[in-house]
């Protein structure tokens, strides 16, 4: 997955870190920035992913579609497809482009939307990743454990360097009977739920 990348990938997620690198330095109005996953959570999710059991695969929280790039190669390598959701018109157009120029859009779906309106349907969520706006965990943590199939994985971007703001969603999460729960401290921290 990691050692045989297709280079349109590469090339895409190379482009994007620049990007978001001089996002943060430039003073770049927050909404704007892309404020996506470093390379290291990108490997964990995937792994996270790959590891997930037969079920659909989600993200909440698009961007400009590097995240999604890093599920991809999960996707392509189980055989499976991502539904990722995106709310800002700017930002679903950017995540577009990527998918064109990173060659995934036979696996990877864009939904241009509010997640919390198409969380709905059968438990058969497989894998989901969130990591959108901080006040809007709780209700998709809500909306998202009820669908996940045994063994599904939730993994929540911003863990750590957001705890305070999200902590109900934390604290729900790590004593919820429903999931086996953790924060892993890996960048701004992933909590991961596994449902049992």
């Amino acid at each position: 997955m990691f050692h045989d990348m297709p280079r349109a990938i590469a090339e895409r997620m190379a482009y994007l870190e620049s990007v978001d690198s001089r996002d943060r330095l430039d003073g770049t109005p927050r909404l704007e920035r892309l404020r996506q996953v470093p390379p290291q959570t990108g490997r964990f999710i995937a792994l996270l992913a790959a590891a997930a059991p037969a079920g659909r695969y989600l993200e909440i929280g698009t961007s400009a579609g590097y995240s999604a790039l890093w599920l991809a190669l999960a996707c392509r390598l189980v055989g499976r497809r991502l539904t990722t959701f995106e709310i800002l018109d700017e930002k679903a157009a950017l995540a577009r482009k990527t998918f064109a120029l990173a060659g995934v859009g036979d696996i990877v779906d864009l939904v241009q939307g509010d997640a919390l309106d198409h969380l709905t349907g059968p438990a058969d969520v497989a894998f989901c990743f969130l990591d959108a706006e901080k006040d809007i965990y709780s209700a998709c943590y809500e909306a998202v454990v009820p669908r996940l199939t045994a063994g599904g994985i939730l993994a929540a971007d911003n863990a750590i360097n957001h705890e305070a703001t999200l902590r109900p969603m934390l604290e729900r999460a790590l004593s919820d009977d429903r999931i086996d729960a953790l924060i892993v401290p890996i960048a701004s921290g992933v909590l991961v739920g596994r449902r049992l």
